[in-house]
């Protein structure tokens, strides 16, 4: 039977909501007080309704987006009221690594305020949460607890009025515990601007509220289905290494099946789960199959759950990309999510004209003492292409936040911006050369610790089509060179440098026209 939602209202719809998600991050980033967020942008703002299913979310970080749906299931099992605001940050209930904090908020219908409409949520990285290093990135944990306060589900009140006995016992477990109470009234006042705007949106579509809402996933779906559709039938392999804190390689395998318009994306044959931080919670992996899949796919794809329905996820319980309580997952969010993407990319590029390799990290930088927690991704270069060359010192993948300006950087830390360049001559040589990687040092001006979590410093990025590889990253301590994953004490003067690695070229023979 026909729908009877027209095709101009659902184009309408769609923005709508999409809007709404946009204007939350919006109102998140103008509120908050931490450079992390306020600077960088290391947040997202999704929007789901009444059965926890997603139906916006705003162009943020891929690397959160994909995994909020596990986190409103959390709370929807909590048994929320409307008006209701959550916290959690469990990766192993619907978190992704313990210093990104999600607030869902539970919005009441307008004309029936007992009732659930949707929910309005966030996930923001705060600089600390606590746990045996600040900024709350080790490079040498090894289970859960080492990584900051882990909070389930939990009501600390609504949009009015928080429960300050509530509040009081998180922060009193991290450090520059008044930041992060700034920065989580930002997130709650987003998720109240989101509940307000929905309400609005509601009330113009009227009875037709969740026909209309069907019809958005029911298009999303159509589409991605489509394109699935013009995937040849087969068995599509890759594998791929990440760099273990003690040298080893630790692989990823990836089988994809295509048929007719449903993919099955199974991981056996994957690494079981380390005794470091590398392991990703299932959450972590949904997300970044989603974002590998949405961008070989249909780029512009709404938003929603409806992308979801054609992809079945098979990954073996206790592995690398399925970690179970209590393993360590700090750099699964961060490293681990960058190669399961590369991986789903590489299976695939054959047969999508995806990109070759881009630089497969986000090179981590954590410093911080007692007074202050620095934190931040730097970027690199992004794989060539049929289309061109790749783009120079970008975030690529799973990342899609800003750099911190040296300006405000030197301003809020005790730290000195020393080098901030290109690195020449990094990318892939090809037909299309692979982008450029990134040359960023800093002095520190008061004793603190170093955590760097960073990959690719021995497997580079791979070229396709005969294009060449990319150089790898390297980082050092002065002039001593350092490994991709370490934590250790620094003394005031000294600097860390980070080159990234660049992308990987495409195609055989040399560029002419290439910037």
């Amino acid at each position: 039977m026909a729908s009877a939602v027209d095709a101009i209202q659902l184009e309408v719809t769609v923005h709508a909501l999409n809007g709404v998600a946009e204007e939350m991050t919006a109102r998140l980033i103008r509120a908050a007080y931490s450079s992390n967020i306020k600077e960088r942008r290391d947040c997202s703002c999704a929007l789901f309704d009444c059965h926890g299913r997603s139906i916006a979310q705003a162009a943020a970080i891929p690397v959160h987006l994909g995994a909020l749906g596990e986190a409103v299931g959390a709370v929807r099992n909590c048994g929320p009221v409307p008006g209701d605001v959550f916290l959690l940050n469990d990766p192993f209930c619907g978190g992704s690594h313990l210093p990104d904090l999600t607030v869902v908020s539970a919005i009441p219908y307008p004309d029936a305020p007992t009732r659930i409409l949707g929910f309005a949520v966030s996930r923001a990285h705060h600089a600390d949460i606590g746990g045996m290093r600040p900024g709350s990135m080790p490079a040498d944990s090894t289970e859960i607890f080492q990584e900051g306060l882990v909070i389930p589900p939990t009501r600390i009140g609504n949009a009015d009025r928080l429960d300050e006995n509530v509040l009081g016992l998180i922060l009193a477990n991290v450090r520059q515990g008044e930041q992060r109470r700034a920065d989580l009234r930002a997130q709650i006042a987003a998720g109240t601007l989101g509940g307000v705007r929905l309400g609005e949106l509601y009330r113009r579509i009227g009875l037709q509220w969740e026909e209309t809402l069907a019809e958005v996933l029911a298009y999303t779906e159509r589409r991605v289905r489509r394109r699935i559709a013009e995937i040849p039938d087969g068995v599509y392999r890759a594998i791929d290494y990440l760099e273990g804190a003690d040298g080893t390689d630790i692989p990823l395998q990836v089988a994809i099946t295509v048929v007719g318009d449903e993919i099955t994306v199974d991981f056996t044959g994957t690494a079981p789960q380390v005794r470091g931080n590398l392991n990703a919670p299932l959450a972590v992996t949904r997300s970044a199959v989603s974002f590998a899949l949405r961008a070989l796919l249909d780029p512009y794809l709404p938003a929603n759950d409806g992308a979801n329905a054609p992809v079945r996820l098979l990954v073996p319980a206790g592995s690398l990309v399925a970690a179970e309580w209590p393993s360590a997952v700090v750099a699964g969010n961060v490293e681990t999510s960058q190669r399961i993407a590369d991986t789903v990319f590489l299976a695939l590029a054959a047969v999508t004209g995806g990109p070759a390799q881009g630089q497969g990290t986000m090179n981590n930088l954590i410093l911080g003492n007692r007074n202050f927690s620095y934190y931040e991704t730097i970027g690199g270069g992004q794989g060539a292409s049929p289309s061109g060359a790749g783009p120079d010192g970008v975030h690529v993948g799973m990342s899609n936040t800003l750099n911190t300006p040296i300006e405000a950087l030197e301003l809020e830390f005790p730290l000195r911006v020393v080098r901030y360049e290109l690195c020449e001559d990094s990318g892939g040589s090809g037909l299309h050369r692979g982008g450029r990687g990134i040359v960023r040092s800093i002095e520190v001006h008061q004793d603190c610790t170093l955590s760097l979590l960073s990959d690719r410093r021995i497997h580079s990025p791979q070229g396709l089509s005969g294009g060449g590889r990319a150089s790898p990253g390297r980082n050092y301590l002065g002039s001593v060179p350092l490994p991709g994953k370490i934590s250790l004490e620094l003394k005031a003067g000294e600097q860390v440098t980070l080159h990234t690695p660049g992308g990987g070229g495409w195609g055989s023979g040399e560029h002419s026209c290439d910037p």
